[in-house]
């Protein structure tokens, strides 16, 4: 962050984030006592260059249309814009960008048996229409609660990157992710468990591009947790890295720092 004090009034104020703890040079937040975003203070930042690779949006799913509601209401009533919102078939969601204009997403899903599925019933259908704002927030129209609901959690990470189809490769063939959808060179998506996508990949601004400088704002670290230590020796061993005590560090062709330990 360029300003730890000025990203922790957004998240806490703007997004409804509990703060958890709070250092000199960085800080924890996250819906309800669970830590779910670690925002650190840069000395002296640096603007990201326009075709650079990193952080497209963070995605927090909301548990209900209601508790995304609310948290449409909390961003209009602390005045902040929102950049856009779509009904992508499968989920409903807004757009909009924290002080060092790093992208988020809020969205809830819609039940999974609503999905539309291609005639090979591989992956998922999704799409980008209007979304009817006015109706959604007509979900909820009390006093929006000065935190999130405590179920919301980070739903996926879209990326931006240099080629589509070598960070598809990656995430598909080396980690073991199952692709749901993709469009050719421009953008593909893949998930765990049958998702809508767990990772989101584009190159529709970064084709060819490169890493941003280390002293600009952007995403550091994509945590995941898996179903215990066998199941990180696993995606050691398909993405040829090294476990230790139950974590596993690698970086994805765009240089991405994915971490992966053991719940």
């Amino acid at each position: 962050m360029s300003d730890l004090d000025r990203s922790v009034d957004f998240y806490r104020r703007v997004l409804g984030l509990a703060l958890i703890d709070r250092g000199e040079a960085s800080a924890r937040l996250g819906p309800g006592a669970r830590p779910s975003l670690t925002l650190t203070q840069i000395e002296h930042p640096e603007p990201a260059g326009t075709r650079s690779t990193g952080l497209y949006h963070v995605a927090w799913l909301h548990p209900s249309r209601a508790a995304l509601a609310e948290t449409v209401r909390r961003i209009l009533a602390a005045r902040w814009r929102i950049d856009g919102a779509s009904d992508h078939s499968v989920s409903e969601a807004l757009y909009l960008s924290d002080p060092d204009n790093l992208g988020i997403e809020i969205y809830s899903d819609r039940p999974r048996a609503e999905w539309v599925r291609p005639p090979s019933g591989q992956g998922v259908v999704m799409v980008t229409e209007p979304l009817d704002v006015d109706e959604l927030l007509a979900q909820f129209t009390g006093e929006p609660s000065p935190e999130i609901d405590p179920a919301t959690i980070i739903g996926h990470v879209h990326l931006k990157v240099a080629d589509v189809q070598r960070a598809l490769a990656f995430y598909r063939d080396s980690l073991g992710f199952e692709e749901q959808l993709e469009f050719g060179s421009q953008a593909a998506f893949v998930s765990a468990g049958g998702y809508h996508h767990h990772i989101g990949l584009n190159s529709w601004e970064s084709h060819g591009g490169s890493p941003a400088p280390s002293r600009a704002p952007g995403l550091r670290r994509v945590e995941f947790t898996l179903a215990g230590d066998a199941e990180v020796r696993r995606v050691a061993e398909q993405a040829g890295g090294e476990s230790a005590a139950g974590r596993l560090l690698l970086r994805d062709p765009d240089s991405q720092l994915l971490a992966f330990s053991a719940s």
